[in-house]
């Protein structure tokens, strides 16, 4: 078991230990281990071979003996008995937003809460609102967490999805009998959000792809399973369904599944218009719904069908009747941006805030990945929680920075790090003054506390735009998906405000935000917004998240010209400036 992995089950040890109502210095021990090896300077393999895990600050010999014996046999019996003995319940309990272990216990204690039926019944009661430190507000915001969860219980984060279809179809395609095979539905559209993860194979042998699909592993029950059909709960709680056609089939098929629903009703149209029939079979020249193999037109792709309705090839992330049919009509589809077009990121975190590489440990990474830039962007002092930065560490960061550059280019590499912050939009103006701002690359503005006020956020996040050392409007809504709404906002108020004053606009690619929302980017467009695809990282892994903003950007029909980060260094430096410089 990796160190990423031994921190996690330390971390929920603490969560445990917390929901057991241990000595609080106890469970903030596993907490604080978890951070130490999250930190470490070499592998923690290494350290557990040669028995030097000990000689480490915070980690004392009952804690050594837990973590070798995770790293040894990638098990821990006295987390498995901890789990065992705490209420099902709790778990999903802990799910609610604001809702955390403390809450949990005394619910628990005082009224003998296990489940959250049970705990909806309590705060209906007004029971919950007369407990000590909770409260009628505290008892409706428990309410509203459960509807929710509730709302979106049957919905996974697009990350969460892709993470559990890509080895299945990986395998699928390495088998013999599979002669082609894709993701469908919302998965393959790119939707943040999705149900059910859309299979399609196509094969002379059915019957063997559904038994080898449904023996994969990762499947926790199989729902159903017929000769070309077969539906199975992956790990994480997710319905997977596969249908299996023939290789003739298979384009109509695929272009079908992949919808959207509106998408494929104008399609059926244009069909119809021509005298032709669309279905999940085949483009039939038929003025009926027909499946007679005289009548098929043959498609080999799902470009050929696209051809013989008068259309060029619309991208699956553009398919929801939002206009791709009048942009394909005048030949205005975009050439959707790549992941692969971008250079780098400008808002990340390091362990100066709540990130977790040092800037020499980023710099190595992003650099290896083969990226041009990568700006280090650590909270303002009022992020009090992520441990942000004041003037005096900002400057003593901007020359680690400057070092580090320095050795990068002793030793041939272009590769560069860019001082900046993520300065906290106040009420009363931005965290830090302009003269400290100025001394950076590029400065990121970001709302963490809003008002309740729609007027109040949208002036803030206006009056930040405003200001000419300000590049970049982070989250703007600060939505966290299946999880927090977003906050209220005048998203084109914004966006004009950004558009006459030169600033960027984020699409935050952490899988858990995707801000802004993909559907506000053409307005953004037709105002000569530019945007910037940001993968916030917290971790050095997180730079993968860029290959979700791609894919976002594409839904929101972004090409490369449109989004800042595909410059190179020395052009992105140039745009940097521009604004500082605008009068």
């Amino acid at each position: 078991m990796d160190k990423e992995k031994v921190a996690s089950v330390l971390t929920e040890i603490g969560v445990l230990l917390e929901l057991k109502g241990e000595n609080p210095f106890k469970t903030r021990a596993y907490v604080n281990a978890a951070r130490i090896l999250e930190n470490l300077g070499e592998p923690l393999e290494r350290l557990v071979s040669e028995k030097r895990l000990g000689e480490i600050k915070g980690i004392g010999e009952a804690l050594e003996k837990k973590i070798t014996e995770l790293v040894e046999t990638g098990k821990l019996v006295y987390y498995e008995e901890l789990k065992a003995a705490t209420p099902p319940g709790f778990f999903e309990m802990l799910e609610l937003s604001g809702v955390g272990p403390k809450k949990i216990r005394a619910l628990h204690d005082k009224l003998g809460i296990e489940t959250i039926e049970q705990l909806e019944s309590a705060c209906k009661s007004g029971k919950v609102a007369g407990l000590d430190g909770f409260g009628e507000k505290t008892a409706a915001n428990i309410c509203e967490a459960i509807q929710l969860h509730r709302t979106y219980a049957s919905k996974h984060l697009l990350s969460d999805a892709l993470r559990a279809a890509e080895p299945v179809l990986e395998n699928l395609r390495a088998h013999a009998d599979v002669i082609r095979c894709s993701s469908a539905g919302s998965l393959r559209r790119f939707k943040e959000i999705i149900g059910d993860i859309d299979l399609l194979a196509s094969s002379k042998q059915p019957a063997e792809v559904i038994e080898f699909f449904v023996s994969q592993p990762g499947i926790v029950k199989v729902l159903a399973k017929g000769e070309t059909k077969a539906s199975v709960i992956l790990d994480g709680g997710i319905q997977s369904d596969l249908r299996v056609v023939s290789d003739a089939e298979f384009p109509f098929a695929l272009a079908y599944f992949t919808g959207s629903k509106e998408h494929n009703i104008v399609m059926r149209q244009r069909a119809i218009a021509r005298g032709l029939r669309l279905n999940e079979y085949g483009l039939f020249k038929s003025k009926e719904e027909t499946r007679d193999p005289k009548l098929l037109l043959p498609c080999k792709t799902e470009e050929e069908i696209f051809a013989k309705l008068d259309l060029p090839f619309v991208e699956p992330e553009l398919r929801e009747d939002l206009g791709e049919f009048t942009a394909a009509e005048k030949n205005e589809l975009p050439e959707l941006i790549e992941w692969s077009d971008l250079k780098g990121s400008l808002h990340n975190h390091s362990n100066w805030s709540d990130g977790k590489g040092s800037l020499e440990e980023i710099a190595t990474f992003m650099d290896g990945l083969g990226l041009g830039y990568w700006a280090i962007t650590d909270h303002s002092k009022s992020s009090v929680q992520a441990n942000g930065l004041d003037a005096k560490r900002l400057r003593e960061q901007i020359l680690a920075i400057k070092k580090i550059n320095e050795r990068f280019a002793k030793h041939g590499s272009e590769f560069r790090l860019l001082a900046g912050s993520e300065v906290d939009i106040l009420k009363n103006g931005l965290d830090f003054d302009d003269e400290l701002l100025a001394e950076l690359d590029v400065v990121v503005a970001s709302l963490h506390l809003p008002s309740g006020d729609e007027k109040e956020n949208t002036k803030r996040l206006i009056h930040a735009a405003e200001n000419k050392y300000v590049h970049v409007i982070a989250h703007m809504t600060g939505r966290l998906l299946l999880e927090r709404e977003p906050y209220p906002v005048n998203i084109h108020e914004v966006i004009d405000a950004c558009a006459a004053t030169g600033t960027w606009i984020e699409l935050n690619c952490n899988p858990h935000r995707f801000d802004l929302d993909w559907r506000h980017w053409s307005y953004a467009k037709s105002k000569g917004v530019k945007c910037v695809i940001n993968s916030d990282a917290h971790r050095n892994e997180h730079a993968g998240f860029l290959r979700l903003g791609a894919g976002i950007g594409r839904k929101g029909w972004l090409e490369q010209v449109d989004v800042f980060n595909t410059l190179k260094l020395g052009l992105l430096s140039k745009e940097l400036k521009r604004k500082r410089v605008k009068t």
